[in-house]
């Protein structure tokens, strides 16, 4: 059985660079006591980016096709890491995005039979990335679109992205949609153990699927697929507690969004999901039983 890795990340030496020079969040600071490298993603939400975790993403040849080599996986899907470019401003994010994907699609050339990949956009100039999308499948061979769990003070259901998701569905390619630091303030509260992946990202990006769903978005594009690692962020675990004020004859209609599915369906049917590092065995048998 070939074994396929659907969330592994990388990252290019321009992104670092823009990291580095970002004066807002997320930016990459050094730690004057300890000397070490951070991710910042608010003021007090960060992660420790050192120098072995760095020099692994940026390491897109020898050393990663050993590591695969040694866990026995035969192909890696690459994305740009976290925090992505949506975070940035529109035209640096654009740009970044291009380049990003032209380097990509260098990799995979390289090592055409272990690497595949997701493209980078930056969803905040909507007719920018509806081009690059359909530039990095169409030219460079992308397999879809890795994108994250909010982009500052905005998700994926609002309608400014809607063009974005319907060409993705146009396309018939995936969105992988990935966690990132939380935009819910009081998720920042006990730095990253509350707000990054012990909890808040989970959390994050369960909450961004619910507001697609509920906000129309599979009325719109009825095939588009959603890929979420980790067991699907705990989602297969409320696949019938979504449906509570579809289920429950007593709910009021106007207090639920008027949809052509109800959630539980639309987690059947538009959403996969991926391992990503996730090996509680309870976890696996829900989301296999759900």
């Amino acid at each position: 059985m070939k074994k396929i890795d659907f969330e592994a990340h990388f990252f290019t030496n321009e992104y670092v660079k823009a990291l580095y020079d970002n004066k807002g969040y997320p930016r990459y600071v050094e730690d004057p006591k300890t000397g070490r490298r951070r991710c910042l993603y608010a003021e007090n939400v960060y992660e420790s980016h050192g120098d072995v975790l760095l020099d692994k993403l940026l390491d897109h040849s020898t050393g990663r096709l050993k590591l695969m080599d040694d866990a026995g996986v035969d192909v890696q899907v690459l994305s740009l890491s976290a925090p992505g470019v949506e975070r940035f401003d529109a035209a640096k994010g654009t740009a970044l995005a291009r380049s990003t994907n032209d380097e990509l699609s260098q990799i995979i050339k390289k090592h055409p039979d272990r690497f595949l990949g997701f493209c980078a956009l930056a969803p905040q100039d909507p007719d920018s990335a509806v081009a690059e999308l359909e530039r990095a499948v169409k030219e460079l061979g992308m397999i879809g679109w890795k994108t994250h769990s909010n982009f500052g003070d905005t998700y994926l259901d609002d309608p400014l992205y809607r063009p974005v998701l319907k060409k993705a569905e146009e396309l018939d390619v995936p969105i992988y949609l990935h966690p990132s630091a939380p935009a819910i303030s009081q998720l920042w509260t006990y730095g990253f153990a509350l707000a990054g992946a012990p909890f808040g990202f989970g959390l994050e990006t369960s909450m961004c699927m619910m507001r697609m769903i509920l906000g129309g978005v599979f009325d719109d594009c009825p095939n588009l697929k959603i890929m979420l690692g980790h067991y699907g962020e705990a989602l297969p675990f409320q696949i019938e507690r979504v449906n509570f004020p579809w289920d429950r004859p007593w709910f009021e209609a106007e207090l639920r969004p008027e949809l052509k599915r109800v959630p539980g369906e639309v987690l059947k049917e538009n959403m996969y999901v991926t391992t990503s590092g996730n090996n509680f065995q309870p976890a696996f048998q829900c989301t296999y039983d759900a």
